[in-house]
């Protein structure tokens, strides 16, 4: 999955990934993995990121970065969140002046 994220993902990817890796052994706790998505830009619930790979128990799994760049291929393809424009759509229901 790693091929299909751009130059520039793929170095935030690293970033992010590096900054989690609290043990510096490229093995990051996989309970970190929802909260590392935020960083990146995403709101994945935790129930999307557990069910890619990630983990809601510190210590019980590692991500190597493969599976962490899979789950963030994952929560950010996931058709289930909102983006922005769905978010202003929402805005108009309620926006009688047609601002």
């Amino acid at each position: 999955m790693v091929d299909k994220v751009s130059k520039k993902e793929l170095e935030q990817l690293k970033h992010v990934y590096m900054i989690y890796d609290l043990s510096g052994e490229g093995q990051m706790d996989a309970a970190n993995a929802a909260d590392s998505m935020r960083a990146l830009g995403l709101n994945p619930t935790i129930a999307l990121v557990n069910s890619l790979g990630g983990s809601s128990t510190p210590g019980e799994k590692k991500l190597p970065f493969e599976d962490f760049a899979n789950i963030y291929w994952g929560c950010k393809n996931d058709k289930d969140s909102g983006v922005y424009e769905d978010f202003i759509e929402c805005l108009r229901l309620y926006d009688k002046a047609e601002n």
